[in-house]
C-alpha cells in the first residue's frame, strides 16, 4: 500500500488555535518583560503606547523569522501547519514573510480580511491571497 502525503490548507479554527498560542508563548512574555522590567510597572506600561508598538513589532518580527527558518511558529507546530508559498509549494524567505506579516496587520484593521476564509472555498483570508502563501497541514491518501 502506497501513501501519498499532500498539503492542504489549514482549517480556520487550527490558524486561530496557532495565533492564540503564538500570542501566550511569544507576545505575552513581551508584555510582561516591557511592564516590570524595561518599564515601572503596569500604570508605566498602559500610559506607553510606544512600548505597545514595539512590542508588537517585536512579536512580529519573531514570528517572521520563524516562518523563515522553520516555516512554523510554536503555534503552528502545536497544531502540525506549515506556511508555504503557493507558487512552489516551498518556505516563504524572510522578505516574503515580512510583507505577508503587514498584510496581515492591516487585514486585522479591516476584520473582513481575517474573516474572509469562511466566506471563501479555499479558505485563503486576504494576507494569504496577496502574498500568494498559506498555511497547510499535510494530509495523507
Amino acid at each position: 500500500m502506497n501513501t501519498k502525503q499532500k498539503a492542504v490548507i489549514a482549517n480556520p479554527a487550527k490558524r486561530i488555535k496557532a495565533f492564540i498560542i503564538d500570542l501566550f508563548l511569544i507576545l505575552m512574555p513581551l508584555l510582561y518583560i516591557t511592564t516590570y522590567i524595561v518599564l515601572d510597572g503596569k500604570e508605566d506600561f498602559q500610559n506607553s503606547q510606544f512600548a505597545i508598538a514595539i512590542c508588537q513589532v517585536i512579536f512580529g518580527l519573531i514570528c517572521v523569522l520563524f516562518f523563515t527558518i522553520k516555516a512554523q511558529t510554536p503555534g503552528y507546530k502545536a497544531q502540525e501547519i506549515y506556511l508555504v508559498d503557493l507558487t512552489n509549494g516551498r518556505k516563504i524567505g524572510f522578505l516574503h514573510a515580512l510583507i505577508r506579516y503587514i498584510c496581515f496587520v492591516i487585514a486585522g484593521f479591516s476584520i473582513l480580511g481575517l474573516l474572509l476564509c469562511f466566506f471563501r472555498k479555499d479558505r485563503l483570508n486576504l494576507h494569504d491571497i496577496l502574498t500568494k502563501s498559506a498555511a497547510v497541514c499535510k494530509k495523507t491518501e
